[in-house]
């Protein structure tokens, strides 16, 4: 089960790389399954004028801004897990100055291949990106200063693995700082068993104690929601999986889907 939903999270990003941010915005949660042609921004922040920001590597996948609030200093190691076409990377890269590193992973080649020809382009010697999955993460222990991952984790099947594999990366004294989508309440049977709302960061989701509640069981300490905002799913994409009743039940209930980015120390 894990590895099929690999599989579907895997293809959809190699085929999300191939496009442009507008083409991902007209589509539901940065996925291609023809959602009309309606801006569907739902869950990207604006990164155009934060510092680091390249335009070619913004495919407006994230769901937060975790650099803002991830404690980032000048010379530190930073790994960007999930780290597509490099947006993230860069911005932390322009703060780690030329005396850092940012390793981005990502289980996807066509964001592998599109992150490299980015870094390429901007000439960077200290922004590596490497693949490899989150939960089996290519690196040595006590590597990274920083965490950062955007939207990612919660596309992870197995959560619990990827955060202790994270523990173990993390250097002593190290934070992670992630933006990533939880719930509260349960989603309709037809979202949750959806494979394009799984790609799309809504049915992989976890209950929000839940998912602070695998932190904290891997180890972390200090853990502090830093960011949070209520995700509004449109009824152009609701429409796609519900029933006018089954819309109108989801709307009036108390299932909510939120964005939050976390912070926590090893």
């Amino acid at each position: 089960m894990n590895e099929r939903l690999k599989d579907v999270v895997r293809s959809k990003y190699n085929e999300i790389a191939l496009q442009s941010k507008e083409q991902n915005q007209s589509s539901c949660c940065g996925s291609t399954c023809g959602c009309g042609d309606m801006d569907y921004t739902i869950m990207s922040d604006d990164y155009t004028e934060v510092k680091g920001y390249s335009k070619d590597a913004d495919l407006g996948l994230g769901c937060g801004l975790p650099t803002e609030h991830a404690e980032i200093s000048e010379g530190d190691t930073v790994i960007d897990l999930g780290s597509g076409a490099g947006n993230d990377a860069f911005v932390a890269r322009s703060i780690v100055g030329e005396s850092g590193r940012v390793i981005g992973l990502d289980f996807a080649g066509a964001m592998l291949t599109k992150a490299k020809n980015n870094v390429a382009k901007l000439g960077f010697t200290n922004v590596e990106f490497v693949k490899g999955d989150i939960e089996e993460m290519p690196f040595e222990n006590d590597l990274a200063d920083v965490i950062i991952s955007n939207c990612v984790l919660n596309l992870v099947p197995d959560k619990e693995k990827a955060f202790s594999r994270m523990h173990s990366v993390i250097k002593p004294g190290g934070h992670f700082c992630v933006s990533d989508i939880v719930l509260s309440g349960d989603l309709p049977d037809a979202l949750i068993k959806d494979a394009e709302m799984y790609a799309g960061c809504v049915s992989g989701s976890l209950q929000k104690e839940e998912y602070l509640g695998i932190i904290e069981k891997s180890g972390f300490k200090n853990i502090q929601i830093r960011k949070e905002k209520e995700i509004i799913l449109p009824d152009e994409i609701l429409s796609k999986y519900l029933s006018k009743e089954e819309l109108a039940e989801f709307k009036a209930g108390d299932t909510g889907i939120y964005s939050i980015t976390v912070f926590a120390v090893k």
